[in-house]
Order: C-alpha cells, then sequence, then structure tokens
C-alpha cells in the first residue's frame, strides 16, 4: 500500500431535488419546521452521506454496522441517534432477510437555520443549543428508544402546531436525557460560565494544534499558568475526562481521520499522530475503538 496520501472517497451530499416522495419523504410544501422520513431496506438511501439538516434516525428492525463521523459500531433495533449538519452517517444491515424489510428506518429531520430564528425570537428554546451541539459529532442515546419512537409517531401522524408542539417535547427529552454518549471526535461536557468556556477552550485548541508533539501534563499546566495538580483536577471537571486519555482520544481520532482517507501505512500514522510506538498506539486506538487500526480501515471501507 503506498505511504503517499490518496484523494479520498468523499460522501454523497444529499439535495432537496432528491428527496423523492417514493423514496419515504414527506412531499415537499407539506411540512414546516419538522419533516417525516421512513424507508425499509434495501433502499436508495441506505449509503454514506450527509445533508445540512440535523436528523434524529431510529432502527426500527436489522441489525449492523452504523457509521457516524470517524465512529463506527454496532447497531440494532432501537439504535437511537442525533446527527448534525454535514455530519456523514449511514447504517449498513447485515442481517437482511431475502425479501428485505418494509420499515428498517423512522427518521425526522430538521432545519438548524430554521430552528436558530426561531431561537432568536423566542429565548425559551435557547435550551436546546447544548443539544444541537452535541449532535454536530453524532449523539447516541440510551433507554429512551420507546419514549422516542411514540413521540416520533406522533410527529409523523400530525401537521401545523399540533407537530410543533410534539416536536417540542421531543426536544425537551432529548435535551434532558443525560444517558447518551457522543460517536465522532472529542467532545466537551460541560462549563461553568462564559470564563470558564473561554479558557478550557483555549486548552483544547492548543491541544488539537500540537497533538502531534510530546505533551507533558506540567508543561501544558505551566503554559495556562496552573500547577499541575490543579490543571489536573480542573481538566477533569471541565471536559469530564482526565488528561492523558484526553490527549490520546485526540491522537486516536486524528488517526481514524487518516486511516479512512488515506493509504498511509499504520506504523505512519502511528507516529504522525504523536505515539512514540507503535505498540502503545494500537494498545490505546483497541481501548478507545474497540477494533485494531487495521480492523477499522478494513470496515471502513464499507461504509461506502
Amino acid at each position: 500500500m503506498s505511504a503517499l496520501a490518496k484523494t479520498p472517497q468523499l460522501p454523497e451530499q444529499e439535495c432537496e431535488f432528491q428527496r423523492d416522495p417514493g423514496l419515504g419523504y414527506e412531499p415537499d410544501g407539506s411540512f414546516g419546521l419538522v419533516r417525516c422520513l421512513s424507508h425499509g431496506a434495501p433502499n436508495p438511501l441506505i449509503r454514506w452521506h450527509f445533508h445540512e439538516e440535523y436528523e434524529l434516525h431510529l432502527i426500527l428492525e436489522t441489525s449492523g454496522r452504523v457509521f457516524v463521523g470517524d465512529y463506527i459500531g454496532h447497531f440494532e433495533p432501537g439504535h437511537l441517534v442525533l446527527t448534525g449538519p454535514r455530519l456523514p452517517h449511514n447504517w449498513i444491515s447485515q442481517d437482511l432477510p431475502k425479501d428485505g424489510v418494509e420499515e428498517r428506518d423512522l427518521v425526522i429531520q430538521f432545519s438548524g437555520e430554521k430552528l436558530e430564528q426561531v431561537m432568536e425570537l423566542m429565548p425559551e428554546f435557547k435550551e436546546i443549543s447544548g443539544l444541537l451541539e452535541r449532535a454536530k459529532h453524532g449523539v447516541e442515546f440510551i433507554n429512551l428508544t420507546e419514549q422516542a419512537k411514540q413521540r416520533m409517531l406522533r410527529i409523523r401522524e400530525c401537521h401545523g402546531l399540533s407537530r410543533l408542539i410534539e416536536f417540542c417535547h421531543l426536544m425537551q427529552e432529548l435535551t434532558y436525557h443525560d444517558n447518551y454518549r457522543l460517536l465522532s471526535s472529542v467532545q466537551l461536557q460541560s462549563f461553568d460560565d462564559d470564563r470558564s468556556l473561554q479558557k478550557i477552550s483555549e486548552v483544547v485548541d492548543y491541544l488539537s494544534k500540537s497533538y502531534e508533539s510530546r505533551l507533558a501534563l506540567a508543561e501544558v499546566a505551566a503554559k495556562f499558568g496552573m500547577s499541575e495538580s490543579r490543571f489536573s483536577r480542573y481538566f477533569r471537571r471541565m471536559t469530564g475526562n482526565t488528561f492523558t486519555n484526553f490527549v490520546s482520544q485526540l491522537r486516536v481520532n486524528k488517526a481514524c481521520q487518516m486511516l479512512l482517507d488515506t493509504d498511509q501505512y499504520i506504523s505512519t500514522i502511528c507516529y504522525n499522530v504523536g505515539f512514540n510506538n507503535v505498540a502503545n498506539f494500537n494498545r490505546r486506538f483497541m481501548e478507545i475503538k474497540g477494533m485494531t487500526p487495521s480492523d477499522f480501515r478494513r470496515l471502513g471501507r464499507s461504509r461506502y
């Protein structure tokens, strides 16, 4: 395999003119802020793609591999994920019966641009801003399937103000549901105030730009005017992670991008993202991603 980067195979961009009602979309003009979609499998809509809208995706039947950004995992019935604008995703069933299934996916889409306009007019809607920020990385909700399914079905069945009310209830439930996980890349988890947000953003920005360098805790702490112990406590409280684990996750996520988008040797990627030996890289990759780098690259090719 060549050590040179290749031109990546890009996800397909989904545009409005492609949203044929025959594929499961509600017709243009029949909805407002919230659009519903459902389809079976196989279906042309099952492909590696992205779009401008937020999308709440519920799997009703089958199991297989899910791909969200640089995340690769397993899905089964009840898998509930919110994706943000332009975040590539795909669900590939591996146990389809011979005749397929009539309804595999239940989906609602909503425009972030329209929702931002609503939030400007009605500040109460800003309660969901944290949810929307998390959605940029993909959010899998755990133990919320049945509640979300019933709400999504009611949204599909009603229109106008009734649909908007049901949608608001759903957004509230997603916003305050605390059993979830982020799927693609490292994400900050909580902030105390604007000043704290600015400080931790500066720290993470520095780490994101310096991940390939030697990042010693003492040196980073000194750079931001803190003792090592104080910085460790601060970083853990603000990100929900230790400094060492955060840096490892950051490096592994950078490695994932290279594994998906280039033909570089795995050993080359290891050193390019800041690990000092391949054995440690493989061990940390397995801990974080649950598979080896070579398996990740092989499975990543199937997202198309």
